[in-house]
């Protein structure tokens, strides 16, 4: 049987992914690691990110999902690995799928503590557990309010065999230049540490913490404490507002990939695509590549975006113009000579920052993995 030609393909470097896991390692040297991989790992293949991460040579402690059919996916693959299960349980018999699975939940309401304590005071579960209990500092989506945070740890606390993390999230970690981003971050780490030096107080044993996500890890290593949480710079791509995954050393674990399927000369003063949202102020030379919104490309993208073109003899950067359709793009092939028909053109990833084309399509990187479809292909090498 004849193989169709793959219209596009994402190709995912694993190795990419686990050079990221030992900058984590790097920059938390004395912190435990719970790499993210919900949304199925970003877009990326949760199975095929966490097999890599726990083959690599760095430590990690766990892994960390948001959902807890995730959770149960991924003791399906049985790594031996902890799992940690950000968004949490809502109701007992969660609490308990969680208890019996070995699933660590986040308690992130009151609600859910008086079902925890009320699971431990029965006798459905009597081996060991471990919880993490969310503080909001801030942010005001999940978390517990200072005091209800402490009772709630103290309660839980007050199990046998019971392992407790206090933790939080930070919410405007991504810009730590711009005086507002640190002037919230330092209310949300004064908040932290009132909560935490309460508990010590009460705790004869040290109170383990988690507060840095990937942000965090990138800036502020005071936010590093006994656990960190490493979500999209582990995908290659940064968190933060002013500075690139590459710029900051990071590796584009993702390359998004298609081809070219025609190419034709457009007068001077002609429009390109749906609505004329670009007309050519000379003549050009115009590609049309086999990839479109139905394919995960954002279809936000703005004249200008930037791609690359991989010809016979070299790989040169150009641009999009006109607007993104359903299964195709239009670019400009002005200057790049001897492009020609099934040239690949690469949307993001190896040689272009994910995060320099989610600017020109006014979204982050994290949207553009989660949104590529199952139309595209995966590689992984």
């Amino acid at each position: 049987m004849i193989e169709p030609t793959k219209r596009n393909w994402a190709t995912i470097d694993l190795d990419a992914l686990r050079k990221n896991l030992a900058i984590v390692r790097a920059r938390c040297p004395e912190s435990k690691i719970y790499p993210v991989i919900k949304s199925n790992a970003y877009g990326h293949g949760m199975e095929q990110a966490a097999r890599a991460i726990n083959s690599s040579h760095t430590k990690i402690a766990g892994i960390a999902v948001a959902t807890i059919q995730e959770a149960l996916d991924l003791i399906d693959l049985d790594l031996g690995q902890p799992i940690m299960l950000l968004n949490g349980f809502v109701n007992e018999d969660e609490f308990k799928l969680c208890l019996e699975k070995g699933i660590e939940p986040v308690i992130h309401s009151t609600y859910q503590t008086e079902i925890a304590v009320k699971a431990l005071s029965s006798d459905f579960f009597s081996g060991k557990r471990k919880l993490w209990v969310k503080l909001n500092s801030g942010m005001n989506r999940l978390g517990m309010n200072a005091l209800d945070t402490c009772d709630s740890f103290l309660r839980l606390h007050a199990f046998p065999d019971t392992e407790l993390v206090l933790m939080s999230h930070l919410a405007y970690a991504d810009d730590m230049d711009n005086p507002d981003s640190k002037a919230f971050t330092e209310k949300q780490l004064e908040k932290f540490s009132s909560v935490e030096k309460q508990l010590q107080a009460s705790c004869d044993d040290k109170v383990e913490t988690s507060l840095a996500a990937s942000a965090g890890i990138l800036t502020l290593p005071e936010t590093h404490l006994n656990y960190v949480r490493p979500g999209v710079m582990l995908y290659g791509s940064s968190p933060l507002a002013q500075q690139t995954g590459e710029e900051v050393g990071l590796h584009s674990v993702m390359t998004l990939s298609s081809r070219l399927i025609a190419i034709n000369d457009v007068a001077a003063g002609a429009a390109i695509g749906y609505n004329a949202t670009y007309v050519c102020d000379k003549n050009t030379r115009v590609g049309t590549v086999s990839i479109g919104y139905g394919d995960g490309y954002p279809r936000s993208a703005v004249n200008g975006t930037p791609v690359l073109v991989k010809t016979q003899s070299q790989t040169l950067r150009t641009r999009l113009i006109g607007r993104v359709s359903m299964d195709m793009i239009t670019i400009d092939l002005s200057g790049i000579e001897d492009a020609q028909i099934n040239d690949e053109v690469i949307l993001w990833g190896s040689g272009l920052c994910p995060d320099e084309v989610a600017k020109h399509a006014d979204t982050i990187s994290y949207e553009l993995f989660c949104k590529v479809t199952k139309r595209v292909p995966f590689i992984y090498s």
